[in-house]
Protein backbone atom coordinates (compact mmCIF):
# COMPACT_ATOMS: atom_id res chain seq x y z
CA UNK A 1 0.00 0.00 0.00
CA UNK A 2 1.17 3.77 -1.01
CA UNK A 3 2.61 5.96 1.57
CA UNK A 4 0.48 8.69 2.14
CA UNK A 5 2.64 11.99 1.80
CA UNK A 6 1.41 15.98 0.70
CA UNK A 7 2.80 19.11 0.80
CA UNK A 8 1.62 22.57 1.95
CA UNK A 9 3.67 26.21 2.51
CA UNK A 10 2.33 27.87 5.96
CA UNK A 11 3.13 31.54 5.27
CA UNK A 12 3.59 33.66 8.89
CA UNK A 13 3.44 37.72 9.15
CA UNK A 14 3.80 39.11 12.79
CA UNK A 15 1.19 42.11 13.38
CA UNK A 16 3.63 43.00 16.14
CA UNK A 17 5.90 45.95 14.40
CA UNK A 18 8.81 44.94 16.49
CA UNK A 19 8.72 41.26 15.63
CA UNK A 20 9.88 40.52 12.40
CA UNK A 21 9.45 37.09 11.97
CA UNK A 22 11.52 36.93 8.85
CA UNK A 23 14.13 39.36 9.99
CA UNK A 24 14.50 37.25 12.77
CA UNK A 25 14.89 33.85 10.84
CA UNK A 26 17.71 36.50 8.27
CA UNK A 27 19.45 36.87 11.47
CA UNK A 28 22.03 34.22 12.40
CA UNK A 29 21.74 34.86 15.81
CA UNK A 30 18.15 34.77 15.84
CA UNK A 31 17.40 32.02 13.30
CA UNK A 32 17.53 28.93 15.47
CA UNK A 33 15.15 30.50 18.17
CA UNK A 34 13.05 31.20 15.24
CA UNK A 35 13.42 27.82 14.05
CA UNK A 36 13.03 26.33 17.16
CA UNK A 37 9.22 28.02 17.16
CA UNK A 38 8.22 26.65 14.44
CA UNK A 39 9.37 23.57 15.17
CA UNK A 40 7.77 23.33 18.46
CA UNK A 41 4.59 24.96 17.13
CA UNK A 42 3.95 21.88 14.50
CA UNK A 43 4.79 19.32 16.86
CA UNK A 44 1.99 20.58 19.17
CA UNK A 45 -0.48 20.82 16.35
CA UNK A 46 0.38 17.58 14.60
CA UNK A 47 0.50 15.77 17.39
CA UNK A 48 4.22 14.94 18.06
CA UNK A 49 7.58 14.73 16.15
CA UNK A 50 6.41 11.79 13.62
CA UNK A 51 4.03 12.49 10.46
CA UNK A 52 5.90 15.31 8.89
CA UNK A 53 9.07 17.35 8.22
CA UNK A 54 10.19 20.82 7.45
CA UNK A 55 11.94 21.13 4.10
CA UNK A 56 12.33 24.60 3.67
CA UNK A 57 12.14 28.25 5.09
CA UNK A 58 11.41 30.74 2.28
CA UNK A 59 11.69 34.55 1.70
CA UNK A 60 8.18 35.58 0.90
CA UNK A 61 9.01 39.38 2.37
CA UNK A 62 7.08 40.44 4.13
CA UNK A 63 6.02 37.06 4.91
CA UNK A 64 7.91 33.90 6.15
CA UNK A 65 6.93 30.85 4.52
CA UNK A 66 7.26 27.05 6.19
CA UNK A 67 7.17 24.47 3.63
CA UNK A 68 6.20 21.38 5.37
CA UNK A 69 5.69 17.67 4.06
CA UNK A 70 3.14 15.63 5.72
CA UNK A 71 3.95 12.38 6.22
CA UNK A 72 0.87 10.88 7.92
CA UNK A 73 -2.86 11.35 6.85
CA UNK A 74 -3.75 11.70 10.45
CA UNK A 75 -0.85 14.04 11.49
CA UNK A 76 -2.04 16.07 8.57
CA UNK A 77 -5.56 16.09 9.94
CA UNK A 78 -4.31 16.70 13.53
CA UNK A 79 -2.76 20.11 12.10
CA UNK A 80 -5.35 21.12 9.93
CA UNK A 81 -8.09 20.70 12.54
CA UNK A 82 -5.45 22.79 15.17
CA UNK A 83 -5.50 25.43 11.92
CA UNK A 84 -9.12 26.10 11.92
CA UNK A 85 -9.68 25.95 15.24
CA UNK A 86 -6.91 28.92 15.92
CA UNK A 87 -4.53 26.57 17.41
CA UNK A 88 -1.85 26.68 15.26
CA UNK A 89 -1.80 31.05 15.55
CA UNK A 90 -2.26 30.34 19.84
CA UNK A 91 0.65 28.33 19.80
CA UNK A 92 2.66 30.42 17.88
CA UNK A 93 2.21 32.83 19.90
CA UNK A 94 3.04 31.23 23.03
CA UNK A 95 6.16 29.82 21.89
CA UNK A 96 7.60 33.12 20.22
CA UNK A 97 6.38 35.05 23.55
CA UNK A 98 8.84 32.85 25.65
CA UNK A 99 11.33 31.72 23.41
CA UNK A 100 11.99 35.62 21.59
CA UNK A 101 11.29 37.31 25.50
CA UNK A 102 8.43 38.84 23.68
CA UNK A 103 6.87 41.46 26.15
CA UNK A 104 3.51 41.43 24.97
CA UNK A 105 1.00 39.29 23.11
CA UNK A 106 2.89 37.91 19.65
CA UNK A 107 -0.70 38.27 17.13
CA UNK A 108 0.66 36.53 13.92
CA UNK A 109 -1.08 36.53 10.65
CA UNK A 110 -0.81 33.12 8.75
CA UNK A 111 -2.00 31.68 5.12
CA UNK A 112 -2.12 28.35 4.07
CA UNK A 113 -1.28 27.00 0.70
CA UNK A 114 -0.92 23.73 -1.37
CA UNK A 115 0.45 24.32 -4.78
CA UNK A 116 -2.04 27.03 -6.21
CA UNK A 117 -4.61 26.65 -3.67
CA UNK A 118 -5.32 28.75 -0.93
CA UNK A 119 -6.31 26.21 1.91
CA UNK A 120 -8.43 29.23 3.63
CA UNK A 121 -10.54 29.51 1.54
CA UNK A 122 -12.19 25.90 1.77
CA UNK A 123 -10.56 25.04 5.68
CA UNK A 124 -14.87 24.37 5.93
CA UNK A 125 -13.87 20.83 4.21
CA UNK A 126 -11.40 19.28 5.99
CA UNK A 127 -11.78 16.84 3.40
CA UNK A 128 -11.32 19.19 0.55
CA UNK A 129 -8.02 20.77 2.46
CA UNK A 130 -6.44 17.02 2.37
CA UNK A 131 -6.52 15.89 -1.10
CA UNK A 132 -5.19 19.55 -2.06
CA UNK A 133 -2.27 18.35 0.19
CA UNK A 134 -1.49 15.18 -0.83
CA UNK A 135 -2.00 16.17 -4.51
CA UNK A 136 0.85 18.92 -3.87
CA UNK A 137 3.37 16.60 -3.68
CA UNK A 138 7.26 18.32 -3.53
CA UNK A 139 10.50 16.88 -5.38
CA UNK A 140 12.14 18.92 -2.63
CA UNK A 141 14.66 17.16 -0.34
CA UNK A 142 15.23 18.47 2.62
CA UNK A 143 17.39 21.91 2.80
CA UNK A 144 20.63 21.60 3.97
CA UNK A 145 20.16 25.21 6.41
CA UNK A 146 17.05 22.78 7.96
CA UNK A 147 19.39 19.68 8.52
CA UNK A 148 21.61 22.23 10.25
CA UNK A 149 18.92 23.54 12.21
CA UNK A 150 17.22 20.20 13.05
CA UNK A 151 20.79 18.70 14.29
CA UNK A 152 21.15 21.51 16.50
CA UNK A 153 17.82 21.08 18.08
CA UNK A 154 18.54 17.55 18.47
CA UNK A 155 21.78 18.25 20.05
CA UNK A 156 19.87 20.91 22.21
CA UNK A 157 17.70 18.11 23.53
CA UNK A 158 20.71 15.92 24.23
CA UNK A 159 22.14 18.91 26.73
CA UNK A 160 24.56 19.88 24.63
CA UNK A 161 25.20 23.71 23.41
CA UNK A 162 24.95 24.56 20.34
CA UNK A 163 27.63 25.53 18.21
CA UNK A 164 27.50 29.57 17.73
CA UNK A 165 27.27 30.59 14.23
CA UNK A 166 30.39 30.47 12.24
CA UNK A 167 31.75 33.74 11.04
CA UNK A 168 31.11 35.39 7.44
CA UNK A 169 33.28 33.90 4.59
CA UNK A 170 35.89 36.02 3.09
CA UNK A 171 35.19 36.34 -0.37
CA UNK A 172 37.62 33.50 -2.13
CA UNK A 173 40.24 33.86 -4.64
CA UNK A 174 39.25 33.43 -8.03
CA UNK A 175 41.10 30.06 -7.87
CA UNK A 176 39.21 28.38 -5.45
CA UNK A 177 35.93 29.15 -7.01
CA UNK A 178 33.72 26.90 -8.60
CA UNK A 179 34.15 28.07 -12.27
CA UNK A 180 32.42 26.61 -16.24
CA UNK A 181 33.31 27.38 -19.53
CA UNK A 182 31.57 29.21 -21.90
CA UNK A 183 32.80 30.13 -25.33
CA UNK A 184 36.29 31.32 -24.50
CA UNK A 185 35.67 32.36 -21.06
CA UNK A 186 35.48 31.23 -17.86
CA UNK A 187 32.27 32.25 -15.33
CA UNK A 188 31.77 31.64 -11.64
CA UNK A 189 29.32 28.73 -11.15
CA UNK A 190 27.06 30.75 -8.66
CA UNK A 191 23.75 29.61 -7.74
CA UNK A 192 20.51 31.62 -10.17
CA UNK A 193 19.41 34.84 -8.83
CA UNK A 194 16.00 36.45 -9.49
CA UNK A 195 17.67 38.44 -12.34
CA UNK A 196 18.64 35.16 -13.90
CA UNK A 197 15.12 34.00 -13.83
CA UNK A 198 13.64 37.25 -15.01
CA UNK A 199 16.56 37.47 -17.81
CA UNK A 200 15.71 34.12 -18.93
CA UNK A 201 12.04 33.81 -18.92
CA UNK A 202 12.27 37.24 -20.87
CA UNK A 203 13.94 35.96 -23.47
CA UNK A 204 13.07 32.54 -24.34
CA UNK A 205 9.99 32.62 -25.92
CA UNK A 206 8.61 29.24 -26.84
CA UNK A 207 11.78 27.02 -26.74
CA UNK A 208 11.32 27.33 -22.88
CA UNK A 209 10.12 23.94 -23.15
CA UNK A 210 13.10 22.71 -24.40
CA UNK A 211 15.19 24.08 -22.13
CA UNK A 212 13.24 22.45 -19.59
CA UNK A 213 13.60 19.10 -20.48
CA UNK A 214 17.65 19.94 -20.87
CA UNK A 215 17.11 20.38 -17.11
CA UNK A 216 14.79 17.79 -16.40
CA UNK A 217 17.90 15.23 -17.45
CA UNK A 218 19.11 15.76 -13.81
CA UNK A 219 16.20 17.22 -12.03
CA UNK A 220 13.42 15.03 -10.32
CA UNK A 221 10.93 17.98 -10.31
CA UNK A 222 10.49 18.32 -14.26
CA UNK A 223 10.49 15.40 -15.17
CA UNK A 224 7.79 13.38 -16.36
CA UNK A 225 4.05 15.28 -17.46
CA UNK A 226 5.73 18.38 -15.12
CA UNK A 227 6.38 20.55 -17.83
CA UNK A 228 3.75 19.74 -19.93
CA UNK A 229 1.87 20.35 -16.79
CA UNK A 230 2.92 24.00 -16.30
CA UNK A 231 2.42 24.69 -19.79
CA UNK A 232 -1.39 23.80 -19.21
CA UNK A 233 -1.70 25.66 -16.01
CA UNK A 234 -0.25 28.87 -17.41
CA UNK A 235 -1.34 28.92 -20.41
CA UNK A 236 -3.42 31.61 -20.13
CA UNK A 237 -0.64 33.68 -18.17
CA UNK A 238 1.39 33.42 -21.32
CA UNK A 239 5.00 32.22 -22.56
CA UNK A 240 7.14 34.74 -19.64
CA UNK A 241 4.88 32.94 -16.90
CA UNK A 242 5.23 29.81 -17.94
CA UNK A 243 9.10 29.87 -18.39
CA UNK A 244 9.38 31.89 -14.99
CA UNK A 245 7.44 28.82 -13.53
CA UNK A 246 9.52 26.20 -14.96
CA UNK A 247 12.54 27.63 -14.16
CA UNK A 248 11.32 28.54 -10.45
CA UNK A 249 10.66 24.98 -9.59
CA UNK A 250 14.01 24.57 -10.59
CA UNK A 251 15.92 26.55 -8.52
CA UNK A 252 13.29 25.74 -5.78
CA UNK A 253 13.92 21.78 -5.87
CA UNK A 254 17.56 21.38 -6.62
CA UNK A 255 18.72 24.56 -3.69
CA UNK A 256 22.02 25.21 -4.00
CA UNK A 257 22.74 22.89 -6.91
CA UNK A 258 20.53 25.26 -9.23
CA UNK A 259 23.75 26.56 -10.38
CA UNK A 260 24.29 29.08 -13.53
CA UNK A 261 26.66 26.42 -15.33
CA UNK A 262 23.75 23.83 -15.45
CA UNK A 263 21.43 26.75 -17.17
CA UNK A 264 23.97 27.72 -19.40
CA UNK A 265 24.88 24.16 -20.55
CA UNK A 266 21.29 23.73 -21.08
CA UNK A 267 20.81 26.76 -23.33
CA UNK A 268 23.86 25.49 -25.62
CA UNK A 269 22.04 22.36 -26.00
CA UNK A 270 19.17 24.06 -27.21
CA UNK A 271 21.17 26.25 -29.58
CA UNK A 272 19.55 29.40 -27.51
CA UNK A 273 23.34 30.60 -26.82
CA UNK A 274 22.33 34.22 -27.71
CA UNK A 275 20.34 34.11 -24.31
CA UNK A 276 22.89 32.82 -22.48
CA UNK A 277 25.42 35.67 -23.40
CA UNK A 278 22.71 38.08 -22.56
CA UNK A 279 22.17 36.30 -19.26
CA UNK A 280 26.24 36.29 -18.76
CA UNK A 281 26.20 39.46 -19.47
CA UNK A 282 28.22 39.17 -22.52
CA UNK A 283 28.22 42.03 -24.70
Amino acid sequence: MAVWTGCAVLFLESLCPPVNLLSLYKDPHKKFTVFKVIKLTLTDSAGGLGGYEILKLHDADPLLGVEVKFLDVDACHRFLKSYVSGTVRQSLSQHAGRLLAVSHELKVETQLKAGTHTLDLCLDSLEDCLQHIHLSQSARLRDDEIEDLEQQLQNQALGQTPQPPPPPQQDQPLSSVQSFHFQRGVFEDRILTATDVHSFSNGVGRQWKHVGRELAKSCRALKGPAIDNLAYEYEREGLYEQAYQMLSRFTQAEGRAAKLGRLVRALEDCKLNGLAENILGIA
